[in-house]
C-alpha cells in the first residue's frame, strides 16, 4: 500500500494536479443474538386438570428474547466530508492513505453486514396412542369405534400412573425380580423417558433456537436515541424500520473535548508565515455508546467517533 502511494504521489507531483481525498468517519456494527422460544401445547391440555391435577398451557406460543450484544466500530471515507491537496515536490503529506474508498486521512477497515435467520422447526408430538378400539354391536357384531379426545386422554393418563406405580415398587423392591445398583439405575430411568413422553401429550413440549443478525449505526451529531433495530415476537430480529418490533435505541454521549494549550508565544504565533499548504484531519472524540430498549440497557461501551470530534488543519509543508 505504501508503494502505491508513493507512486501516485510521484506521478500527481511531477503533473501538480488535484487531488480528492475524504476524511474519515466511524460506523458501529451491532451482532445481535435472540433466543426464540417455540412452545406447542400438548393435545390433551384440556384434560390436564381433571386427570393429572394439573395446570397447563393450552395455546401455542412463540417468543423471542436477546441473549447476546457485541459491537465494532469500523473506519471508512466520509463521503459528505472531501477535500482536494496539490500535489507539488515540496509537500509530503504522510497522513493520507490509499484505500479501496480511495485517499484517506487514516487507516481504514471494511465493513461487512451480514444477516442470518436459520429456519426454525416445531417439533411433532410422536406418542400417542392407538386411535381405534374395538366394541361390540347390539347384534353381537364387532364393530370398530374411534376414541374421543377425552377418552385418549384417560388411557394416557393410566399409563402414566401405571408407571409411576412400577417405579414405586422397583425403589421399594416390590416386585418379581431384584434390581439393584446399575440394574436399577436403568430401570427407572427408561420408566423416566416414558413418562416424560407421555406427559408432554399433557403438559407441552418446548424447544429452542438462535437468530442472528448485524445491523449498523453511523453517528451523526445531535442524533441521540437512533433506532439500531427491532424485535418482533413473531418474526425476531427485524430492521429498524419494521414497526411490527419493540425498539432498541442507541444512546451515543460524547465526551468532552478540551482546548490544547497554546505554547510558545502567541504573537510571535500569529507573526509567522502561514504553511503554503494544509490537509484537513479530524480528531476523534471518545463516546459512552449505549444499547437498550428504554428499560433494560444491554451494552455500554466507549469507542472513538471521528465525525462528532474536531476538524483541524495540518501543514504539510
Amino acid at each position: 500500500m505504501l508503494t502505491a502511494l508513493a507512486a501516485l504521489v510521484a506521478v500527481v507531483a511531477f503533473s501538480q494536479e488535484m487531488v480528492p481525498y475524504s476524511l474519515p468517519r466511524t460506523s458501529l456494527e451491532f451482532t445481535v443474538k435472540a433466543v426464540r422460544t417455540d412452545f406447542t401445547a400438548g393435545p390433551y391440555a384440556a384434560y390436564a386438570a381433571k386427570y393429572l391435577g394439573i395446570d397447563v398451557r393450552t395455546a401455542d406460543e412463540t417468543s423471542y428474547a436477546i441473549s447476546e450484544v457485541k459491537m465494532r466500530s469500523y473506519s471508512e471515507a466520509d463521503p459528505s466530508a472531501r477535500y482536494f491537496w496539490k500535489a507539488s515536490k515540496e509537500s509530503h503529506p504522510t497522513m493520507l492513505k490509499l484505500t479501496s474508498q480511495g485517499l484517506v486521512s487514516t487507516g481504514n477497515q471494511q465493513v461487512k453486514t451480514d444477516w442470518k435467520f436459520p429456519a426454525q422447526k416445531k417439533q411433532e408430538f410422536n406418542a400417542r396412542p392407538a386411535n381405534l378400539t374395538n366394541a361390540s354391536g347390539a347384534m353381537g357384531r364387532e364393530v370398530v369405534v374411534e376414541k374421543g379426545e377425552e377418552a385418549k386422554a384417560a388411557e394416557v393418563a393410566k399409563r402414566i400412573f401405571d408407571i409411576r406405580e412400577n417405579k414405586y415398587n422397583i425403589l421399594v423392591g416390590d416386585t418379581d425380580a431384584t434390581y439393584s445398583g446399575e440394574a436399577m439405575k436403568t430401570a427407572i430411568d427408561a420408566l423416566d423417558a416414558m413418562e416424560a413422553e407421555l406427559m408432554e401429550l399433557f403438559v407441552g413440549r418446548t424447544s429452542t433456537g438462535e437468530q442472528q443478525a448485524v445491523f449498523e449505526i453511523i453517528p451523526e451529531a445531535g442524533v441521540q436515541n437512533a433506532v439500531a433495530f427491532r424485535l418482533s415476537q413473531t418474526d425476531g430480529l427485524v430492521a429498524p424500520d419494521d414497526f411490527s418490533g419493540t425498539p432498541w435505541f442507541v444512546d451515543i454521549v460524547p465526551e468532552a473535548l478540551a482546548a490544547p494549550a497554546e505554547t510558545g508565544d502567541p504573537a510571535a504565533a500569529k507573526k509567522s508565515k502561514k504553511p503554503a499548504q494544509t490537509l484537513h484531519y479530524r480528531i476523534p472524540v471518545v463516546c459512552s455508546v449505549s444499547l437498550g430498549d428504554g428499560v433494560a440497557v444491554l451494552l455500554n461501551q466507549r469507542v472513538p467517533v471521528y465525525q462528532l470530534g474536531e476538524e483541524i488543519e495540518y501543514p504539510i509543508y
